[in-house]
C-alpha cells in the first residue's frame, strides 16, 4: 500500500490556481522530496493531505483512506511541522510540547528528553520569548516524539542553524531506517539530496518532473575541466557538449550525461593532461526548471 496517493488534485483561491492537475505516489518507508519556490503550492498540498482544505478537483489519499472524509482517523497516524510555527506566548516550550504529547498518548517521556537535548532547546522558557528557529525546534519535538507512520515536514529546518540542521537530517534518516515515510517539502535543494529517495519538482502549481534523484539527474549535464597536451578547437561542434570556455590553461565545459562516453573518447585524442568532472546536482536540475520562470516566489 502507498503512504499517499494523488490523482489529478486541483485548487484554486479565486481566480488563483494554486494546484492543477498534479500527480504523485509516495511508498511507505520512502523519504521523499518535495520541492519548488515559496508560492509553487507545496504548503497547499501539505494542508489538502491533512484535510485543512478541500480540493476542487481530483483525489488525495493517505494510507488508502480520502484526506478530507477520514482526517480524524488519519491524524492519529502522522506528524506534522510547519514551516511557520505559532505558538501559544503564556506557555513555555516544554508545556507546549507535553501538550501535544497527551494528546496523541503514544509518545515515550524519555524520547521527548532525547529530543529536547539534541535540539538544544530550553523547555523552561516562555514561547513569546522564542527566536523563529526556537520555535521551529519545539514543533520538530512535539512531531519527532510520536509514534507516527508518516511525517509531513513542510519547510521543517526554517531558522535552523546549520549545527541544527544536522540534528534534523539525522532524526530523519532514523526514521527512515525504522521504515517511517516522510514527505518532505522544502526549497533547500542540498537538504533534499542528502536524504531524499524521490523527488518532485512543482512549479506554478504543476507537478514537472518527478522520479529518483539518479533519473533527475539524467536530464542535467556533468560540469568538466579539461587540460591537454595538444591544443582542442572547435569544442562547441562536438555533440553533446555546451558552455566551453577558456580557463587558464585548460577549458571547462558541460556535458549532457548520456553523451559523456563520446566525449570522453574526442578528447583523449589531444593528451588529457588533467580532467576533473563534477557529477549533475539537484540544483541544476532545478534551475533549469525555473531560469525562465519570471521569479516566481
Amino acid at each position: 500500500m502507498t503512504a499517499i496517493n494523488i490523482e489529478n488534485l486541483s485548487k484554486n483561491f479565486g481566480t488563483v490556481r494554486a494546484l492543477d492537475g498534479i500527480n504523485l505516489e509516495v511508498n511507505k518507508g520512502e523519504v521523499y522530496g518535495y520541492i519548488g519556490p515559496n508560492g509553487a503550492g507545496k504548503t497547499t498540498t501539505i494542508r489538502i493531505l491533512l484535510g485543512i482544505l478541500q480540493a476542487d478537483r481530483g483525489n488525495a489519499a493517505v494510507f488508502g483512506r480520502d484526506a478530507w472524509h477520514n482526517a480524524v482517523e488519519i491524524h492519529k497516524r502522522i506528524a506534522y511541522v510547519p514551516g511557520e510555527v505559532n505558538l501559544w506566548p503564556n506557555l513555555t516550550g516544554g508545556e507546549i510540547i507535553d501538550l501535544f504529547v497527551q494528546l496523541r498518548g503514544n509518545t515515550h517521556k524519555s524520547r521527548r528528553e532525547e529530543l529536547i537535548e539534541r535540539f538544544d532547546l530550553d523547555p523552561t522558557k516562555k514561547c513569546r520569548s522564542y527566536s523563529k528557529g526556537n520555535r521551529q525546534k519545539v514543533a520538530l519535538v512535539a512531531a519527532f516524539a510520536a509514534e507516527a507512520d508518516l511525517y509531513l515536514l513542510d519547510e521543517p529546518s526554517s531558522g535552523l542553524d546549520p549545527l541544527m540542521e544536522k540534528v534534523f537530517q539525522e532524526c530523519v534518516m532514523e526514521f527512515k531506517e525504522k521504515g517511517k515515510t516522510v514527505f518532505l517539502s522544502s526549497h533547500i535543494l542540498s537538504e533534499v539530496e542528502r536524504l531524499c529517495d524521490k523527488v518532485s519538482i512543482i512549479r506554478q502549481g504543476k507537478i514537472i518532473e518527478s522520479g529518483s534523484l539518479d533519473d533527475l539527474r539524467h536530464l542535467t549535464r556533468t560540469r568538466m575541466v579539461l587540460e591537454t597536451k595538444k591544443e582542442i578547437s572547435s569544442l562547441e561542434s562536438v555533440e553533446g557538449i555546451h558552455d566551453v570556455k577558456k580557463q587558464n590553461k585548460g577549458v571547462t565545459f558541460l556535458v549532457d550525461t548520456e553523451q559523456l562516453d563520446k566525449v570522453i573518447e574526442h578528447i583523449s585524442k589531444f593528451g588529457v593532461k588533467k580532467l576533473e568532472s563534477s557529477p549533475p546536482k539537484l540544483e541544476d536540475v532545478f534551475m533549469d526548471h525555473y531560469r525562465d520562470d519570471g521569479g516566481e516566489s
